[in-house]
């Protein structure tokens, strides 16, 4: 079983301005569960505090944020506030801004 409190833990862990994929998060928390990471982000209780909003697919494109926390519309404007551009649901220059952990 995947721990949650580690999943938020490496959240919090993501610099502002920066982005990081689903699969990232799963790597750093030991385990190939991509979709159970997901699941664990999505239903983040503390978003924009620990940001959930930092997490997009491996492609760039922004994946899902939940819609109680203001959905895609509330992630772009997390993102943009943070100076990380979004271009037609993409993280415009996506690895400039990725962020890997060491």
């Amino acid at each position: 079983m995947i721990d949650k409190q580690r999943i938020y833990e490496i959240l919090s862990q993501i610099p502002r301005g920066r982005v990081t994929t689903y699969k990232e998060v799963a790597r750093l928390a030991g385990t190939r569960g991509y979709q159970a990471v997901g699941q664990i982000i999505s239903a983040n209780p503390n978003a924009p505090e620990v940001p959930c909003h930092r997490v997009v697919r491996s492609d760039g494109s922004l994946g899902g944020y939940a819609e109680s926390a203001g959905g895609i519309p509330r992630k772009i404007e997390l993102l943009t506030l943070e100076g990380v551009r979004v271009d037609a649901g993409k993280i415009a220059d996506f690895e400039r801004v990725r962020w890997h952990a060491g």
